[in-house]
């Protein structure tokens, strides 16, 4: 018959193994941060200190606090069964985000928490479990507590997380080199936080205070992956999908083209979230933003689709049906709502094409006189100049018929010849750097001449007509007062 034997894992192998599923400093302060917001916490400072002989990594917030029994409880690994019905407002899952945050980023991690007038402290040190090879924690008291750097800042209830023994964090480097690494850790710290908890910070989570969030004592600003306050942004209607007794939303957006951002904005978005790759889906679980990116395998990533984002939201009681891991950096969407996710993806990708294409507006009546056609024939695709066009049959007209084939072949020569390949890797990387040239006013109004008296030879002309012809050319897209200013001279001349 069998017989049952305690087995218990290696303290020094467990807690060492534990330390690399795959955190970087971003995503383990991430992590901490979901214990502050979950503790009603709407002020959360990120200190960051290496001027010392000890440096030093802090959350501070000022949250509901622990009791001594809390707090033992949130330092023990696996403190919540997955399994388990939580609050709505609670953004963990294995009770082991605390830990394995930390100690893929230090040693040595101690947690101070303030409640009901009592304080209370408590250290693992991965050096004492390796000697021990047990899971020795160290309680702390009052004077032990009072030597933490940055406790003092907590007030009557609140918490603090404190890093020390950072071996991970500067990557055996010294000096300037160091600090140029802890800079640029930091600035990844900023941009990750601003986007995964933007809704937080921005005050848009339902039942949810608006949090303030900072790093050294600089706040961040929320960054909306969706562009909204941009009229130009396309909100499509909403789906509501219905698994049980909890909802998932699915709110489809198309971001404007890049003639339609700003200046401002759009350096603002090309350099915090590239165009191409975070196309696609952001799931969001109680309003924290847990992947993005992704669609899910139901279409492939491209140019034509980068514009496309879905903003899709479920609560925590769906998590198991979302396969939520321990760094919440992966969320797989449950069969029912990637079956309704192909059929509203198959409707954003067309819009989202339709403005990638359309250049983000529609230019009068340009489809009737476009100066490139394209053909899709023999199995491919191809584009060629509209020899039709009001510019070129203008030109024929006016040469004979020995110099049109000339100009025919030209034409054949001019399509064919089209760098296609670099203008698509300029257009993806840099579409605003397209076609910028110094605007030179009085070249500008010679060429708007030239092209008069291409069309209209030494008669009247019309403007509205021309107009046109000249939007179809896309030679004055940047200079279309001009062109306004060259046409009234024209009628009043």
């Amino acid at each position: 018959m069998a017989r049952d034997c305690l087995h218990p894992p290696s303290a020094a192998c467990l807690s060492a193994s534990m330390r690399d599923l795959g955190y970087s400093l971003e995503t383990a302060i991430a992590d901490l941060i979901d214990n502050s917001i979950s503790a009603n916490a709407d002020k959360i400072d990120i200190i960051c200190d290496i001027s010392g002989n000890d440096p030093v990594v802090v959350i501070l917030d000022n949250g509901k606090g622990m009791t001594h029994v809390e707090l033992l409880s949130a330092m023990r690994h696996g403190t919540i069964n997955p399994q388990q019905k939580r609050s709505p407002k609670d953004l963990g899952r294995f009770g082991l985000g605390l830990k394995t945050a930390s100690f893929s980023q230090c040693r040595s991690l101690t947690v101070v928490s303030a409640k009901e007038s009592s304080i209370n402290g408590a250290e693992w040190n991965l050096d004492r479990i390796d000697k021990a090879d047990d899971w020795i924690l160290s309680i702390l008291d009052q004077t032990d507590i009072n030597s933490l750097p940055y406790v003092e800042r907590l007030t009557k209830q609140g918490t603090a997380v404190i890093w020390r023994e950072l071996d991970r964090l500067f990557e055996d480097e010294s000096g300037s080199r160091r600090d140029e690494i802890v800079n640029e850790k930091l600035e990844a710290v900023n941009r990750h936080l601003s986007l995964v908890f933007h809704r937080f910070i921005s005050g848009e989570v339902k039942g949810q205070p608006k949090i303030s969030l900072t790093i050294n004592g600089h706040s961040l600003k929320a960054f909306d992956p969706f562009c909204r306050k941009n009229p130009a942004t396309q909100l499509l209607p909403e789906e509501i999908i219905r698994i049980g007794d909890a909802e998932v939303r699915i709110q489809p957006y198309v971001l404007p083209h890049h003639s339609r951002l700003s200046a401002s904005e759009y350096d603002y978005y090309q350099s915090r979230s590239d165009f191409i790759s975070n196309q696609g889906g952001y799931v969001y679980r109680n309003g924290r933003l847990m992947a993005w990116g992704d669609w899910f395998r139901l279409v492939p990533k491209g140019e034509a689709t980068k514009l496309a984002r879905v903003r899709i939201d479920f609560p925590n009681n769906l998590d198991e049906e979302w396969t939520i891991d321990i760094k919440k950096s992966r969320a797989r969407p449950p069969l029912i709502v990637r079956e309704r996710l192909r059929q509203i993806i198959t409707k954003i990708v067309n819009r989202s094409v339709t403005v990638h294409r359309g250049r983000g507006q529609k230019l009068f009546q340009e489809d009737q006189a476009p100066m490139w056609e394209r053909y899709a024939d023999h199995g491919g695709i191809r584009f060629a100049i509209n020899k039709q066009h009001p510019v070129i049959a203008a030109l024929e007209s006016k040469i004979a018929p020995k110099e049109r084939e000339s100009l025919k072949v030209l034409l054949d020569a001019i399509a064919t010849s089209v760098p296609l390949e670099m203008i698509y890797s300029d257009y993806s990387t840099s579409p605003r750097e397209i076609n910028r040239q110094k605007i030179d006013e009085h070249l500008v109004i010679e060429k708007l001449k030239k092209l008069w008296e291409t069309i209209y030879s030494s008669g009247a002309g019309n403007p509205d007509e021309f107009i046109q012809i000249v939007l179809s050319t896309h030679l004055f897209d940047s200079q279309l007062e001009l062109v306004e200013k060259f046409l009234f001279e024209k009628l009043y001349d």
